[in-house]
């Protein structure tokens, strides 16, 4: 039952998902991410970023402090061009 509880709530990633993922190789945060989508929600891993990491050095031994924080990148939105420096025609 433990592994049906919701660590990232925006993804819908179960502890059973991430757990799985690092035992397919996933030591890291960012490969966590990469094969879960946790942490890619609206918050941005604000909420679930902590427990991944709990997570991963539980299974894996690795400490808390030695794990590699998760790659933070911009949030992107599609903007017309127009607005960067053409007129506002286009």
């Amino acid at each position: 039952m433990e592994e049906d509880i919701l660590i990232c709530r925006c993804k819908e990633v179960t502890k059973a998902e991430i757990i799985e993922a690092i035992r397919d190789g996933a030591t890291t945060i960012d490969g966590v991410k990469r094969r879960t989508k946790a942490g890619m929600g609206l918050c941005q891993g604000k909420t679930c970023e902590r427990l991944v990491a709990r997570i991963i050095s539980e299974e894996t031994g690795i400490s808390m402090e030695e794990l590699i924080p998760a790659t933070k990148r911009i949030p992107v939105r599609p903007i017309k061009i127009g607005i960067i420096g053409g007129s506002e025609d286009e």
